[in-house]
């Protein structure tokens, strides 16, 4: 154990240039990656419809500074991330328990997988056109769109993971007693865990794109709004400025995450 510990700062220390190389090598790609861009549109490619990266920094700088068409750009970052986050923890709450009991209730679930894979198969512009109907243009509207979208990632994992569970483990469990909320909370969760939780780095992804993609079918807030604008102005710039910011959120959205997911598998890691 003396050894193990005592190499662990030479594994550190080993690690540490690495990751600088990694990060080097990611600013060094994007650095090429603007800077040939910057040129093509200068010298070869038309910049009114492909814009430029210049033209996105200023097009940012004055979104922060003096505001949108639509109002300041807090506010419309401010409307987008609570719908993105109320379709995501609601989509996600209905989909770990709807995954987790179809997953173990096997006639029911026989039963309902058609109807279950047509309404995933609708696509979701058209749900968002009529939720704007249903709803109106309010939150209400976007929320929707972005359930469904996280609704069904987190779904099919959840119901995928309990369906994974070992059946040594269950039939262990069963044999000691173990009532049915007792087997879904001490066997079936826990279980799928792994499942689920790599369904939600993704399904925030999905919530910011269900919530753009209904306020693009009608809002009167929102960064949807602002591309719907942009694209109306042939606005190349402001397109790309709010594809820019709503990357930035997601990216935030997924470093939380990724701490929320270690703190909740530290119990594996102390298993092994």
């Amino acid at each position: 154990m003396a050894d193990i510990v005592l190499d662990l700062p030479v594994v550190t220390a080993v690690r540490r240039p690495r990751r600088l190389r990694v990060h080097l090598t990611r600013l060094a790609l994007v650095v090429a990656w603007l800077g040939s861009w910057e040129l093509a549109s200068t010298y070869w490619i038309d910049p009114f419809f492909y814009s430029k990266p210049t033209a996105i920094w200023h097009k940012l700088v004055v979104w922060f500074t003096d505001g949108t068409s639509a109002g300041s750009v807090w506010t419309q970052i401010s409307v987008t991330l609570q719908e993105a986050v109320w379709g995501f923890a609601l989509g996600a709450v209905a989909g770990v328990v709807m995954g987790v009991l179809l997953g173990r209730a096997r006639f029911l679930a026989e039963v309902l997988a058609p109807f279950i894979k047509a309404a995933n198969a609708i696509p979701r512009i058209v749900l968002a056109s009529l939720f704007v109907i249903w709803f109106g243009l309010g939150m209400s509207s976007k929320i929707a769109t972005a359930f469904v979208l996280v609704f069904f990632g987190v779904f099919f994992n959840a119901f995928q993971g309990a369906r994974e569970v070992s059946k040594v483990v269950d039939d262990n469990a069963r044999i000691l007693g173990a009532s049915r909320s007792q087997l879904l909370l001490t066997v079936v969760l826990p279980s799928a865990t792994s499942w689920i939780l790599a369904s939600l780095h993704t399904a925030f992804g999905f919530a910011l794109i269900g919530a753009i993609v209904g306020e693009y079918a009608g809002a009167d807030k929102g960064l949807g709004l602002l591309i719907s604008q942009a694209q109306g102005t042939f606005d190349a710039p402001g397109i790309y400025a709010a594809m820019i910011i709503t990357t930035v959120l997601a990216l935030g959205a997924e470093s939380v995450l990724t701490v929320v997911e270690r703190r909740l598998t530290r119990w594996q890691s102390r298993t092994h």
